[in-house]
Order: C-alpha cells, then structure tokens, then sequence
C-alpha cells in the first residue's frame, strides 16, 4: 500500500477506535448494570439512541448559505464529532425554568454556555417542516 493510503487507513481506525470508546465510556452503553440479558439489552438500546440522538441533532442543524455559513457549518461538524459527556454538559442538562401562561408554555434559560445559539437554531429549524 502506499503511504498516503495507510495512513488514511491508520485514521479510519482510529475513528472506529474512538466510537467504540465513547460507547463504553461516555455513554455507557457496553456496560452490564443488571444482572439479566433482556435489562442490559435495553440498556444498551437507551444508550445507544442517546447516542444517535447527538448525531441527528448534529446532523440536522442548519447551515444556510450566506454570511454565516462558514461558521454554522464548523458549529454543525463540532456537534457531530463532540464526545458524548461533551455534548450532554453543554446542550442537555441546562437549567431551565418551565412557566405555564394561559396556553403557552415558555422555557426559560437560567444559564448561558457559548451551544446555546445552536440549541436555539436547531429548535427553530425542527419547528419546521423536514424538507429533502
């Protein structure tokens, strides 16, 4: 093999490497909680559709062309490639306060971390219609 395609060959590896990583330990998805196969398979199940969720989530965002386009699209590449505790700290547990008005439900943000800006675009992208 040439040099240039072992070590695209080395990388692919580690990727995988890397995945099979995070499963075990920032998910915890091949972990044995239970002491029964069918309470560790759906264990396992959760886990990875938390992790599955992280990647939708990445993969969904937004990055429309224009003035902002280079910068959402660095902001979507970061989601996907993020570690799963990562991505938990900084676009799950947030404290929110819910409030109930008349027939609205309003969330309200009690902290700021620099993922909010796209916590907000991917819920205003997912209020829309999914278009191919």
């Amino acid at each position: 093999m040439p040099v240039r395609e072992v070590v695209f060959a080395a990388n692919d590896r580690c990727d995988q490497e890397n995945l099979i990583g995070q499963m075990k330990n920032g998910v915890h998805a091949l972990s044995n909680p239970l002491d029964n196969l069918h309470g560790n398979w759906a264990y396992m199940v959760m886990a990875s559709l938390a992790w599955t969720f992280k990647a939708w989530f990445g993969l969904l965002l937004p990055a429309p062309a224009g003035r902002h386009h280079t910068k959402y699209a660095a902001q979507k590449n970061d989601v996907v490639k993020m570690e799963f505790k990562r991505f938990m700290d900084g676009l799950i547990r947030l404290p929110c306060q819910i409030v109930r008005t008349g027939r609205r439900l309003i969330y309200r943000l009690l902290s700021w971390n620099h993922w909010l800006t796209v916590l907000v675009r991917f819920s205003d992208a997912m209020r829309l219609p999914l278009r191919c």
